[in-house]
């Protein structure tokens, strides 16, 4: 059985019964803003991640209603090929270029 059905969380709210099991509607939270990090881009937003950063990055700036990102690395229009493009321009507003960060030396 769904966790919030008949609790004190459920008060309130719709409830509908799907597949013969009930359920509480809860409606998604949107954003207002998404600080995304991306390997490349170009000036249209279209993105590309390196390793971790593909996890949670596209799906925050497809849930935000302003997507900011920030990439090490900008290319021409047509420079990104079509089949690595993870993040469609579409959900970017701001593109933003910054320098890789040096790697500290340690003392030794």
């Amino acid at each position: 059985m769904p966790t919030a059905y008949g609790t004190d969380l459920a008060k309130g709210k719709e409830t509908r019964i799907i597949n013969g099991k009930p359920y509480v509607l809860e409606f998604p939270i949107h954003g207002d803003v998404a600080l995304v990090k991306a390997e490349k881009g170009d000036r249209w937003g279209n993105l590309t991640y390196r390793k971790a950063a593909r996890n949670f990055g596209p799906v925050m700036a497809a849930a935000a209603k302003c997507a900011i990102v920030q990439v090490y690395e900008t290319v021409e229009l047509g420079g990104l090929d079509p089949e690595s493009i993870v993040t469609p321009g579409i959900f970017v507003q701001r593109v933003v270029k910054v320098p890789r960060a040096a790697k500290l030396k340690e003392a030794a």
